[in-house]
């Protein structure tokens, strides 16, 4: 029975990252009809950047179950959620199969995932609607991470910028454009800024507080973040009245949707003189951090589009320069390009509406309305009799060189079956192998963050 006869909506989420996750759930909760009682299934894909309890419970979504798995064993569940005497109310089960599943991933995780389900419903009559997308700003590897996303029944994009974009590629390539649907980032709102007074707080006031939204990939080197971080210690004894906060994506071995190898809190271990009283690092939900933030100032975090949504002043940091490598080339024309010279000095910027607008910040007040096209679309969807097969633009056909690798690392074939010898899918781990599996990660992380760094420094010398 569809969602619509039910007002239910049950959803399937995998997500491969914090980050992505956090985008998954909570654009899951927004495409859902006003009302309706959402039921979402969290798969987290085991990987280098598999979530803790602490980055899950940090996102503030509580799925109805939640598990790790591979890629395998994901398939093997919504292939075994969706079989036809399902459909058909033969199992004896009080659940409805699966309307939504949501891929949360990297471009090539989406890409194999898309050519397992269409193996794994071939023949089906009915079958969920497959939605993708991406986290943020999306400002590299335009063409690649969408093509690789092609064959979702809705790919979201986040702005009527990104979804200009996102038509163009499609259409330039003879790739179906239909997919395309604009929206919004799931996690923007919050309480609009309103200056830094606070009923709450002695005498009506709170200090003025600076939040530098740190990046785990931006930048990549000991020299450029040690220089962020003491023009950071240099604002807060500049203004010793300020609180200034340094806003950490994760703690030491933990990972993040990009591998970070220089945490900054290991960084600010190691400073001389130590940090100023007013000088404190942050972990927590964005949006909390946001609710008492008078001056935010990043790289390029998709933590600038949250704060514009709130109207918060925002900086983009052009002290790098302004470089694609650093992603900050997005913001050019928003009006948040600056200095940490200027910061220091009392400026303020004033962000370009007509920018804000094509960003999907929608900080004019239509935010409640962003997600109603995509929702429209998948009830459309969701309650037809029959869906055709996935028909991703990549096949062995359009990419024989390119997409056999791609399935190769989920251990899929070019036709979308299991390979040979994969690991079975149809097996739970046990606790040997959970052991062995948890090892192996925490080796892989402390290489990265630990040994990596150790062995450039030793080939610079």
């Amino acid at each position: 029975m569809p969602a619509s006869a039910t007002n239910a909506l049950r959803v399937a989420v995998l997500a491969d990252s914090d980050t992505r996750w956090k985008w998954g759930a909570l654009t899951a909760h927004r495409l859902a009809p006003e009302g309706s009682d959402l039921r979402l299934d969290g798969f987290l894909l085991r990987g280098r950047a598999t979530p803790t309890a602490r980055q899950l419970q940090e996102v503030g979504v509580s799925p109805d179950s939640l598990r790790e798995v591979t890629g395998l064993e994901f398939l093997r569940a919504v292939k075994e959620d969706t079989k036809e005497d399902k459909e058909e109310g033969k199992e004896d089960t009080d659940e409805q199969p699966y309307d939504v599943v949501l891929l949360s991933l990297v471009g090539g995780g989406v890409q194999a995932m898309l050519h397992g389900l269409r193996r794994a419903w071939a023949g089906r009559r009915k079958r969920p609607v497959v939605v993708t997308g991406y986290v943020g700003v999306v400002y590299e590897k335009l063409a690649d991470g969408l093509l690789l996303r092609h064959g979702a029944d809705l790919v979201l994009a986040n702005s009527r910028q990104d979804a200009d974009r996102f038509r163009a590629v499609y259409e330039g390539v003879g790739a179906d454009a239909g997919s395309v649907t604009e929206v919004a980032l799931p996690f923007l709102g919050g309480r609009p800024y309103a200056g830094a007074e606070d009923p709450s707080a002695e005498q009506g006031r709170r200090p003025y507080t600076v939040v530098f939204a740190v990046q785990p990939s931006v930048p990549d080197n000991r020299r450029d973040r040690t220089y962020l971080l003491n023009r950071l210690v240099r604002h807060a004894k500049l203004h010793p009245d300020r609180e200034v906060l340094l806003k950490l994506r994760s703690k030491p071995g933990e990972h993040t949707t990009h591998i970070e190898e220089l945490p900054y809190q290991k960084l600010a271990e190691k400073l001389p003189g130590g940090l100023p009283a007013n000088f404190r690092l942050a972990y927590g939900n964005m949006g909390e951090v946001l609710d008492t933030t008078d001056l935010l100032v990043t790289i390029s975090s998709t933590a600038a589009l949250e704060s514009l949504h709130r109207r918060i002043p925002t900086v983009v940091l052009t002290d790098l320069g302004i470089r694609e490598t650093l992603g900050n080339h997005h913001f050019v024309g928003s009006g948040c390009l600056a200095s940490w010279d200027q910061l220091d000095a009392g400026y303020e910027p004033a962000p370009d509406p007509e920018w804000v607008a094509r960003q999907g910040v929608v900080a004019d007040g239509s935010y409640a309305t962003a997600f109603d096209a995509a929702r429209d679309r998948i009830a459309k969807l969701v309650a037809a009799d029959r869906l055709p097969p996935l028909e991703p633009y990549y096949t062995p056909v359009t990419a024989p060189g390119y997409l056999p690798g791609i399935l190769a690392r989920h251990h899929l074939g070019p036709d979308g079956d299991p390979l040979p010898g994969a690991p079975a899918a149809d097996k739970q781990a046990g606790p040997v192998r959970q052991i062995v599996r948890r090892a192996a990660r925490g080796a892989y992380r402390h290489g990265v963050q630990r040994v990596a760094p150790v062995i450039r420094r030793m080939g610079e010398l």
